[in-house]
């Protein structure tokens, strides 16, 4: 990690810190204490310094099956789901006495993809996470609940990186610092390639980088690098920073919110955002999909205005009224996601029209726009 000579600019209030279930287990197959305690006593001394901090934690698996004695289980979803079950109260039973001996009060926040998809469950989690930072407590956030078998699957969130940048979007953090067990994206994955070198910084993630990223999965995690560069995507598209480092490295949290060069750095490719938007940045509640023409891609992304019928070259449901879609062009890249203000098959019975067909064609009119400009998001 490069000195302190070369700064952030921006001062990190609130920070999501990720820790991935190689880094809490130093690559064994159980929890290591001195490695966690490592982690909380970065956390605990960026508290004393005013700093508010979330702990999105993955591990309960690996808890849970060191517990059992279980080391060739949790190769189908319910065995994984007893281990999380098991390792869950173990995992954070760890985490409460490392926070306790520096004075701290944790929290265990559950979160499932179908409690944020609904915009009132996505408005508690943001108010309780909150509300824990104001009474002075650490929120630790964790998805393998007992009753999240498809994420365990990866079919909900899919890992605890995407967790942790919902997460950051949920709180309007400053910065997400995924903490791993390599240095950050590299040229090439250094596990297998010694010649490969780190990436210290990413302005935006293209095609290109994204194909730069190792899709396997460490020995003990579930998360690769390109979960990584997706946690990364939604976060800077959110108005936070990201930083991907190696957590082994002695006070890297604590140097990378103090500005610090280390790692991976993804700045913020977007403004704050209100919080409706980030909920519909996030993707969670989306049905179906709207590709769009040329002339209208131009109008949505470069001219900020809504999208309207004429534009639209296909429509692909199910989805209804007041769902959020996702806006694709028509070589298939995904431009923003949006309300839309008709269902499925009415959106597919006005495709290509003009606006001042709909009414005629449907025999009923909820507006000129299919999707508003002020219920779009940007990708």
């Amino acid at each position: 990690m490069a000195g302190s000579d070369t700064k952030r600019a921006r001062d990190y209030r609130r920070i999501v810190a990720k820790f991935g279930t190689s880094l809490l287990t130093a690559g064994t197959d159980q929890l290591d204490i001195e490695a966690m305690s490592a982690l909380v006593g970065q956390v605990a001394r960026l508290r004393k310094r005013g700093h508010e901090v979330i702990v999105v934690t993955s591990g309960s698996i690996a808890a849970g099956r060191h517990r059992l004695n279980a080391k060739d289980a949790g190769k189908e979803g319910p065995s994984r789901q007893v281990l999380a079950s098991v390792g869950q109260s173990h995992l954070m039973h760890t985490y409460d006495g490392l926070f306790a001996e520096h004075g701290l009060v944790t929290a265990q926040a559950l979160l499932t993809r179908r409690a944020l998809a609904d915009r009132e469950g996505y408005l508690n989690a943001r108010n309780t996470l909150l509300a824990l930072l104001d009474l002075g407590a650490v929120p630790v956030v964790n998805e393998n609940d007992v009753v999240a078998v498809e994420e365990i699957e990866g079919i909900l969130i899919g890992d605890n990186d995407n967790l942790s940048a919902l997460v950051t979007n949920l709180v309007d953090a400053d910065l997400l610092v995924m903490l791993t067990d390599t240095g950050g994206l590299h040229t090439a994955d250094p596990r297998r390639d010694p010649g490969a070198e780190l990436i210290d910084r990413v302005e935006r993630i293209t095609p290109e980088i994204e194909a730069l990223a190792d899709d396997a999965a460490t020995p003990h995690g579930v998360g690769g690098m390109i979960t990584k560069l997706e946690a990364a995507k939604l976060a800077t598209a959110g108005g936070a920073d990201v930083v991907i480092a190696n957590g082994h490295h002695e006070g890297v949290l604590e140097r990378l919110v103090a500005g610090e060069v280390g790692g991976t750095a993804f700045p913020a490719t977007a403004d704050r955002m209100e919080s409706r938007k980030r909920w519909m940045l996030s993707g969670l509640s989306t049905r179906g999909k709207i590709v769009i023409d040329a002339g209208a891609a131009k109008a949505v992304v470069s001219q900020g205005r809504s999208l309207l019928p004429a534009g639209v070259r296909e429509v692909a449901g199910p989805f209804d009224r007041g769902d959020s879609v996702s806006i694709c062009s028509d070589d298939g890249r995904e431009l923003a996601i949006g309300v839309t203000n008709y269902g499925h098959e009415d959106a597919a019975a006005i495709c290509g029209l003009r606006s001042d067909k709909i009414e005629e064609t449907l025999g009923h009119e909820y507006g000129a726009e299919l999707v508003h400009r002020n219920n779009l998001v940007l990708l």
